[in-house]
């Protein structure tokens, strides 16, 4: 009878601390899950009634110096650290040469982007037309025309101004960018399309890649070429080719200059002229880059009347003179030529320099080669890495095969790239291994390329990027990885924790109450004794 009685209060005791902690625990536990169920579901709608679902939209005009292209961008409505995640849905490229070449007549400008522009307002939604920005953005062609006739230029900028007003887009203005400017922007899409600044993790987040280093960019176009890279804080710095970039919250230190006239179109109007002052006739001219057997004309205007071939006009030049040009096809007296085009001298062998003593830091890391420079290396059926002596060998067997040969070597032949393939070749040969100064060993980290996915490797899409941070953000609210699937697995993980809380409870309560009833029939049996 003792041992019974003393041991029944201690038992009791210990089964009721034994029950109440599990108890407490469970019963936080149901109450934190709630607290968040609740939470989750008010933010994500209140969030889905500001942030409406769906996209922007922003139109990018890239007015080249010989041609336009146009491209349509889109993004979620929500960004990423102020800048939006933005993909090219659509690309048309604009009859005729570039606007530059309106100089003369520019009320005709607006004719040859009105296809292209219709095409634009049925790849973007009618009730988003009105909130779509359009910007127009022109590089060398025009910085040409403005430092050669700026009344021109303006009236060229003018109509392509009046013509937009008439669109249903919010047009931003067209104007000229600068060299710098160019090279900066190609260098964001480069780095962008090759997932460098952002990336994916396991929660469907947005974030920014431990350890991935940023490719430099070479974009070759008709009028300039750019050359663009992270120098690095520690390189002995040429403030006026240094640029602080940020983008998606970092902060980029980037080396970047434009070569104004060495785009391929400029550069080779300068080699004809060089050319012609060499040559014994000034109407006849042997050109070693220009097939075996080929034979054209050109006018003394085509070749002198642009801005970069001023200072080589003959004496008595006459823009209506005909100069008959014929084609050697001499690999080996082409590459020997073209070097005059730069005056690799002028850095006086400094280290930091590329050519006409413009400084530049030691390139270093991988580079994306885009515009004429994949076109070219496109045409010996060369892309992506590939070593300098694959370059050499494809450009000189292709610049020593005759005229007649070339329809059958090239896919899509036009008589104008053609002709001027082997010219390219040497050109591109001189100004990354001289100028830039790639090597045989880091020749093979250039990456001969047009485009990433769907998205062509251009300086347009930089510069949408670029303007999405001035877009303001639809909500300020709680930023939380709350896509559809996400959104229902979180739902579901709270639900059951708070389910199987109050399951536990239950059990507790129901036994409690049966261990009650157990005890007190136990002390009706002791008390009867």
């Amino acid at each position: 009878m003792f041992t019974l009685l003393t041991r029944q209060p201690c038992e009791q005791a210990g089964l009721k601390a034994l029950s109440r902690t599990p108890a407490i625990i469970a019963l936080v536990v149901l109450i934190l899950s709630v607290v968040v169920l609740v939470t989750i579901t008010l933010i994500q709608f209140h969030q889905k009634e500001v942030l409406l679902p769906g996209l922007k939209y922003g139109i990018v005009l890239d007015a080249g110096s010989s041609r336009t292209t146009v491209y349509v961008y889109q993004w979620p409505a929500e960004k990423e650290n102020n800048t939006g995640v933005v993909s090219q849905t659509f690309k048309c490229s604009v009859k005729g040469s570039g606007i530059s070449s309106y100089g003369k007549n520019p009320q005709d400008v607006p004719k040859a982007f009105e296809d292209c522009m219709q095409k634009v307002q049925g790849q973007i939604p009618a009730h988003l037309h009105r909130s779509t920005r359009i910007y127009l953005g022109a590089t060398a062609g025009m910085r040409l025309l403005r430092l050669q006739n700026e009344t021109a230029a303006n009236e060229v900028l003018a109509s392509i101004q009046n013509y937009f007003k008439s669109q249903p887009f919010d047009f931003r203005g067209a104007q000229i960018i600068s060299g710098q400017e160019e090279g900066i922007y190609g260098w964001i899409t480069a780095n962008y399309l090759m997932g460098n600044f952002l990336e994916k993790n396991l929660w469907h987040m947005w974030v920014h890649p431990n350890g991935v280093e940023t490719t430099g960019a070479l974009d070759l176009g008709g009028a300039s070429t750019q050359i663009s890279f992270a120098a690095g804080d520690k390189v002995g710095m040429n403030s006026s080719h240094i640029m602080k970039v940020s983008l998606y919250g970092y902060v980029y230190s980037l080396y970047t200059h434009s070569f104004q006239c060495y785009g391929r179109n400029e550069a080779e109007k300068r080699f004809l002229a060089i050319l012609l002052q060499d040559s014994p006739t000034k109407t006849n001219l042997i050109n070693p880059c220009y097939p075996r057997n080929y034979l054209t004309t050109f006018t003394g205007g085509y070749i002198f009347d642009s801005l970069c071939t001023a200072d080589l006009r003959p004496v008595g030049y006459n823009p209506d003179d005909i100069i008959t040009v014929g084609g050697t096809g001499d690999p080996s007296l082409c590459r020997e030529k073209v070097a005059s085009l730069f005056d690799f001298t002028a850095c006086r062998d400094q280290e930091a320099c590329s050519f006409d003593g413009v400084y530049q830091p030691k390139v270093k890391g991988t580079f994306v080669a885009f515009a004429g420079f994949y076109y070219t290396a496109s045409a010996f059926n060369l892309s992506g890495s590939f070593s300098l002596s694959a370059f050499n060998s494809s450009s000189w067997d292709f610049c020593s095969e005759s005229w007649s040969q070339l329809p059958l070597l090239l896919p899509r032949f036009d008589e104008v790239y053609a002709r001027s393939y082997c010219f390219s070749a040497h050109y591109i040969y001189h100004l990354l291994v001289n100028g830039y100064r790639f090597t045989e060993e880091t020749w093979p980290q250039i990456y001969f390329k047009k485009e990433v996915g769907n998205s062509s490797i251009a300086w347009s899409l930089g510069y949408m990027l670029s303007l999405t941070n001035r877009i303001p953000a639809e909500s300020p609210l709680i930023r939380l990885p709350m896509d559809p699937p996400a959104f229902v697995g979180t739902l579901a993980f709270f639900t059951a924790v708070a389910l199987l809380c109050l399951a536990f409870l239950v059990y507790l309560c129901a036994s409690s109450g049966k261990q009650r009833r157990s005890q007190h029939a136990f002390d009706h049996t002791v008390d009867s004794e």
